[in-house]
């Protein structure tokens, strides 16, 4: 071909990327794999080995060892050796470890950009330009952290020891997200890389090693879902920190249930990508090829769910398919291709799958006449149009490179069908009116939304989801605290006194004569009966029966949720509005101060002087909440592009709250305190011994000024409600104070929406002691990061 033929056609020619480095690690490897453990290689136990395949070619690359319980044991036994040492050197150090693995990243650079592109089948452009250079700022980041953890988090101390096991779409960027943190921290790892894709990971042991980290600070073991599920259940990891499916995602949530390992899951999305009327559309489609197109859609928050409004939805369908059709898919390894190959035929299936169901179901599917290799496993880009929103292809993730088309009106209806999904990952906004779009960011239920961009991401902006998207943060200072640990030591609850009313006959109505008042609940700012119809004795410190309650069922709770869900107003309340409300409630509770002292001192047996101490330090507490209701502020992050992210904090929106024995009128107070001061609606489950300080409240709460339905107290035995909690769709959120089994419970409880938990594991807290029962760490658990990506310029 001529040049003037070229210039005529515009045909792009081939832009091979050499894989001769590739090619030759491989062959000093002899194409075979082991272990890397305690900064050595071991051959696996199983005495077992699997093929890598290249997704382009079908062809191996290699076998790779297959790890069994003996040897994920190992690996731990030297992660937990090696980690005392390690957090003992100090930040700086740590520091200049990070640093040079960075520098290592960076030398090695093209070597792991080509193996990844081979192994997972990614375009090499996308590995060269942004996975690679990405996962060197995460080390240089945390770098930063190593050094300045002491001035920082002078609170916090590592983990331990953290189990990681990540997915096979981003290998070593994932590798980076997770390791970079941890060992900044000073915590050790042992990681289990996807059983597509380990290449890259075992190359990164390499590089370890070569920059002289100490051995058994990261251990890498490969394997198949069996070797995760030895880490997941090793007694002596003290976090798992997975990025995965929803469905894998709840069976570690359900396996590690009353383990004590903190947990952060970054799982499934579908992510809506709005465009509005006032959008420039010719920048809304680059946007779409980035958003759905990039690593051929297997992106956890792809923007997979087209939202347009009416008015220019045709002309915008229009664009894309014309935008469509200059794609190009081939040779990941070809710099000017646009879409490599899925990562594995069982994914080509699970895409073919769902695109059939789509069309089964009415959607009109489009694609493109354009080439698709024959060999290998790819899949073109496909657009489906008149879907509807309750469609299996609008709610199921393809995690594929298809993209699915709904229409709106208004910014509401926008907002509804964005929010009209089980996952809340991330979204686009486009609009120019920035008014607008930043009206439309923080109604989005999700972790991460984008202004005018899409898939932005940086070690210093945080990047998790919520709902059945996982909960955590990975990145930034929300990142760092979530490899830390509050320095504060439990001790086990010292439970003195069971529970007396169960020897009564709590199944059927009371019948003591003497009491003159039952307690009802206190839902939507009302008393209410119990639907039982049946009430529950309170007995005194010295086991006479001084009052009754209502005996709350499953039907109360169902009511409180409901009033709590529909209670918007306090949410959307100002911070400074919720603290006036929250100073008046110590006032009104000072106001009553001998009366709840007295009650404490009959309830619990405690001595006038401690009584009158509780009361003093819950009207403290209250005081502190509402200092920090407007002081507890979003911050703004400076990534390396021209714009700016805010670290917005948001509530979370119902929280359920199962308060312990243990100081009750105080500790009662010290956790409704700061779920209401962030803006949250709560059902509260008050002491299961002493709750008569709770019934007592509603008054105060009726001359407070709280909205109806922001604060509900539902009385009765905690393990049939904190359970009732714990499996509500409604509920976003369980704090259970009380039992090991209770919090094991309310763990196993949360799989179905994959709610956030904060349980004590049966050790108790100072309820007086601030270090323990105020602060930001109740906070933290009382909000969510939402990061908003705002880019500027022209």
């Amino acid at each position: 071909m001529s040049i003037a033929e070229i210039f005529d056609t515009m045909d792009y020619g081939q832009a091979p990327e050499s894989r001769e480095l590739a090619v030759k690690w491989l062959s000093d490897h002899q194409g075979k794999f082991d272990l890397f453990i305690n900064g050595a290689w071991a051959k696996p136990g199983s005495k077992k080995w699997f093929n890598s395949v290249n997704p382009a070619t079908a062809q191996s690359l290699g076998k790779i060892a297959a790890a069994n319980g003996e040897d994920v044991g190992k690996a731990v036994k030297a992660a937990r050796k090696a980690q005392k040492s390690w957090q003992s050197i100090g930040g700086h150090a740590r520091a200049r470890h990070l640093y040079a693995l960075a520098r290592a990243v960076q030398r090695n650079a093209r070597l792991l950009a080509v193996l990844e592109s081979l192994d997972n089948g990614k375009p090499v452009r996308e590995t060269r330009d942004i996975d690679i250079p990405l996962v060197a700022r995460h080390f240089y980041h945390h770098a930063g952290w190593a050094q300045l953890q002491d001035q920082e988090f002078p609170e916090f101390e590592p983990m331990g020891v953290i189990g990681q096991i990540i997915p096979w779409n981003f290998p070593l960027l994932m590798l980076a997200w997770k390791i970079a943190p941890a060992i900044a921290a000073g915590n050790t790892v042992v990681l289990k890389p996807a059983e597509y894709t380990s290449l890259t990971a075992l190359c990164f042991a390499e590089i370890c090693k070569d920059a002289g980290l100490p051995d058994g600070v990261v251990n890498i073991v490969t394997g198949d879902g069996k070797t995760g599920e030895h880490l997941v259940t090793h007694p002596d990891v003290n976090k798992i920190a997975f990025t995965g499916s929803t469905e894998v995602g709840r069976r570690i949530r359900n396996a590690t249930a009353g383990s004590g390992k903190h947990l952060t899951l970054e799982l499934g999305g579908k992510s809506p990508f709005i465009v509005f009327e006032d959008a420039d559309l010719d920048s809304a489609v680059e946007g779409v090829v980035d958003a759905i197109w990039f690593n051929q859609g297997q992106v956890c928050c792809a923007g997979s769910r087209l939202l347009l409004q009416e008015g220019i939805a045709d002309k915008m369908v229009v664009k894309l398919k014309e935008r469509m059709k200059t794609l190009r898919i081939g040779d990941p390894l070809d710099k000017s291709i646009d879409m490599g190959a899925i990562v594995a035929p069982v994914q080509v299936k699970t895409i073919e799958k769902l695109v059939e169901t789509g069309q089964k179901e009415g959607a009109k599917m489009w694609q493109p006449d354009i080439d698709v290799p024959e060999t290998g496993s790819f899949y073109p880009p496909t657009l489906f149009t008149e879907v509807q929103p309750a469609a299996t292809i609008a709610q199921e993730e393809i995690f594929g490179p298809v993209i699915v088309t709904m229409t709106f009106r208004t910014p509401d209806e926008a907002v509804q069908i964005a929010n009209n999904t089980r996952y809340g990952l991330a979204a686009s906004v486009w609009s120019e009116n920035i008014n607008l779009a930043l009206d439309i960011a923080p109604k989005l239920d999700c972790g991460v939304v984008w202004i005018n961009s899409t898939n932005q991401f940086d070690a210093a902006c945080g990047f998790g989801g919520n709902r059945e998207s996982g909960y955590g943060r990975e990145g930034g200072h929300e990142g760092m605290l979530e490899v830390l640990k509050p320095k504060t030591h439990l001790k086990p609850v010292q439970n003195k006194r069971k529970s007396q009313r169960k020897a009564t006959q709590s199944g059927s109505p009371s019948t003591l004569p003497s009491l003159d008042r039952t307690a009802k609940l206190y839902i939507g700012g009302k008393q209410a009966r119990p639907d039982s119809g049946y009430s529950l004795p309170v007995l005194s410190a010295s086991g006479q029966k001084i009052g009754e309650i209502g005996h709350g069922n499953r039907k109360d709770i169902r009511n409180a949720v409901e009033a709590a869900r529909k209670e918007s107003a306090w949410t959307k309340i100002n911070s400074h509005g919720r603290a006036q409300i929250l100073y008046y409630l110590a006032e009104n509770l000072d106001a009553r101060r001998q009366e709840f002292a007295e009650r404490l001192q009959t309830t619990t047996g405690v001595s006038s002087t401690l009584s009158i101490d509780e009361v003093n330090a819950s009207i403290n507490r209250l005081f502190s909440y509402a200092a920090w209701a407007d002081k507890y502020e979003s911050t703004v992050h400076s990534p390396p592009l021209r714009g700016v992210t805010l670290a917005m904090k948001e509530p979370i929106g119902t929280i359920g709250i199962i308060c312990p024995d243990e100081n009750p009128l105080l500790s009662l107070i010290s956790l409704a305190g700061p779920a209401l001061a962030m803006g949250n609606r709560i059902v509260l489950i008050p002491s299961e011994n002493h709750p008569l300080c709770a019934t007592d409240l509603y008054q105060v709460l009726d001359t407070s000024d709280f909205p109806a339905g922001a604060f509900n107290i539902v009385t009765g035995y905690h393990e049939e409600l904190a359970q009732t909690l714990a499996e509500h769709d409604d509920v976003k959120s369980v704090w259970y104070f009380g039992s090991k089994e209770g919090s094991a419970a309310v763990e196993a409880a949360s799989v179905g929406n994959m709610k956030r938990t904060w349980v004590n594991h049966g050790q108790a807290r100072d309820w007086f002691n601030s270090a323990h029962a105020e602060g930001r760490e109740f906070l933290r658990h009382a909000t969510q990061i939402k990061n908003i990506w705002i880019p500027y310029g022209e």
